[in-house]
């Protein structure tokens, strides 16, 4: 199992940005203040899951505009107090569920009734008024281990920071997160290699903050040409949490989450699926390790976190993440 820990260059650097902004600064608040909603290598494929920043102290009466920087999915959702976390798709309709559905651009959040985005993507963005004094939990719905805190305080309370800090603080931070990123790559392709024909099918690490959690992960396929003879098994194995991942052959269905008809299990639990045919069509269904152990609450089973595929035709057999192909999420098996 791999074990991948925050890096303490990070709180250094933060710390050096609140010296840099002056903490303690009391000037006026601003009305409107600004965030960033993920952020993304040029490649598209290093993905920094936060808010970012991921906290703010600001006035009763303020609001947060938040522009999505990514091609990624997210949402800004403030759910009531109590209120249980919604899917992000009906399993039966496979429409967005929301909080329920979305709420006007400019809604207000006093903890009364929930507040949501749609999934949005590079360049929308989303305002939210905060009318009264309150903490405020701030989540994406997309993505599990995405949080974030709104400090509103009285008018009649200094604030501590300004917006010049806040963006000092989402620049740190998205660098942070984006090159803690590059290190997973190396270390996914390390644990690819340590078995023959395996392939890491993706690798994040979730980090903490004073405001809740980031994660950074790598939407990619690390090793993702693999060159083998007819007869041979591929096993993809996904170390990123919270991200699921698909394996994906031929026609991609409508519904990702359940594995195509044909894949069986192996004795160890593991979803195996047959190849045969360029024109076969094999889908592993979501894996992934989302599951956390929760105190009072039942255990949960374990999780789908491997696919293998048997190759019984010699052929060239490229393959997508269903969910993050538009990422640039995908593979080829050479089969001789």
């Amino acid at each position: 199992m791999q074990k991948f820990h925050s890096i303490s260059r990070r709180a250094a650097s933060l710390l050096v940005a609140a010296f840099l902004a002056g903490a303690g600064t009391s000037a006026v608040s601003a009305t409107q203040w600004q965030a960033l909603v993920g952020a993304q290598s040029a490649d598209l494929g290093n993905q920094a899951l936060a808010f970012l920043p991921n906290e703010f102290w600001i006035h009763a009466g303020d609001s947060i505009r938040f522009t999505f920087s990514t091609s990624e999915l997210h949402t800004v959702t403030f759910l009531k107090p109590g209120q249980t976390r919604p899917p992000l798709n009906s399993p039966v309709t496979g429409n967005f569920v929301g909080c329920p559905g979305t709420t006007a651009d400019g809604s207000g959040f006093d903890g009364s009734l929930c507040v949501s985005s749609g999934p949005s993507t590079t360049g929308l963005t989303y305002t939210v008024n905060f009318p009264s004094a309150n903490n405020f939990k701030l989540v994406c719905l997309v993505h599990t281990r995405m949080t974030g805190a709104i400090h509103v305080l009285p008018l009649s309370a200094p604030l501590p920071y300004d917006q010049a800090f806040y963006d000092r603080q989402a620049g740190i931070d998205r660098a942070g997160l984006l090159a803690d990123a590059i290190g997973l790559e190396g270390l996914g392709y390390f644990d690819a290699l340590q078995t023959a024909h395996e392939v890491t099918a993706g690798i994040s690490a979730v980090l903490a903050t004073g405001g809740g959690s980031e994660t950074t992960s790598v939407m990619r396929f690390l090793g993702p040409t693999m060159v083998v003879h007819v007869g041979d098994t591929v096993e993809w194995t996904n170390l990123a949490t919270p991200p699921f991942h698909t394996i994906t052959f031929g026609t991609e269905p409508a519904n990702l989450m359940p594995p195509s008809p044909g894949v069986t299990l192996d004795p160890d639990g593991v979803r195996h699926g047959v190849v045969g045919s360029v024109n076969d069509s094999v889908n592993s269904g979501f894996i992934g390790a989302p599951n956390q152990e929760t105190v009072l609450q039942p255990q949960s089973p374990l999780d789908f976190t491997r696919f293998r595929v048997t190759f019984t035709a010699p052929g060239t057999f490229n393959y997508i993440c269903g969910l993050h192909d538009v990422l640039g999420m995908k593979g080829t098996v050479i089969v001789h």
